[in-house]
């Protein structure tokens, strides 16, 4: 633990300009507390002591502002930059070198069983706010964009933005949506429903014609 303690350290160091020394890491960022307190849990965790490891969890959330499930797992040298509103859910997974900004959700969308949370690869970006939801993989070197909410796998070297979230970029060339998706020319669904409404009633309207003669 003292050794993967002493690799996050260097990795907010090498990850944070703001970050002036090592004891300044490790007495004043609550994201390394928060990592912390979560191996600790995670350890009564996996030895079935759940009741313990909820209250370090529970007490790590409301020291830090930082909630992890004690049942997520968690890889090396996670670094999470200010981190206040991060939710880790129970069944995700974080490779190594992960990079979480605040208010990012790794969490489920209510509607699977067993694996529920997502499987974040190695050397991961996501950004502040970013809602990642659901049971699927975001490829290593992968760059989830500040607010996007990504609802599907993403795949390895992508970039992600928008909601929901579609890939912009890959192993740094852009993706050309023009060719899929016809921003000018979409059709009006209302539009559609009022055409297929006036044929009905043309349609009507020849047959009381025909029977009135």
């Amino acid at each position: 633990m003292a050794t993967r303690l002493g690799e996050t350290i260097r990795a907010y160091k090498a990850r944070d300009p703001a970050a002036r020394s090592s004891l300044e890491i490790f007495l004043l960022y609550q994201g390394v507390h928060a990592i912390i307190y979560h191996r600790i849990a995670h350890w009564f965790y996996k030895h079935n002591l759940h009741f313990l490891a909820r209250c370090v969890s529970q007490w790590s959330r409301h020291f830090t502002g930082i909630e992890i499930h004690p049942g997520a797992k968690i890889g090396r040298r996670l670094v999470i930059d200010h981190g206040m509103g991060i939710v880790i859910g129970e069944t995700a997974e974080i490779g190594d070198d992960v990079l979480l900004y605040q208010g990012v959700t790794l969490g489920g969308t209510g509607k699977d069983k067993g694996k529920r949370h997502p499987t974040i690869g190695n050397n991961v970006m996501v950004g502040c706010g970013a809602k990642v939801l659901g049971p699927f993989t975001v490829g290593d070197n992968a760059r989830i964009a500040a607010n996007a909410v990504v609802l599907t796998e993403i795949p390895p070297d992508s970039t992600a933005v928008g909601v929901p979230a579609r890939v912009v970029r890959v192993a740094g060339e852009k993706v050309d949506f023009a060719s899929n998706v016809d921003q000018i020319h979409i059709q009006d669904p209302v539009s559609i429903e009022l055409t297929a409404v006036r044929l009905q009633l043309e349609l009507l309207e020849k047959k009381m014609e025909e029977l009135s003669k």
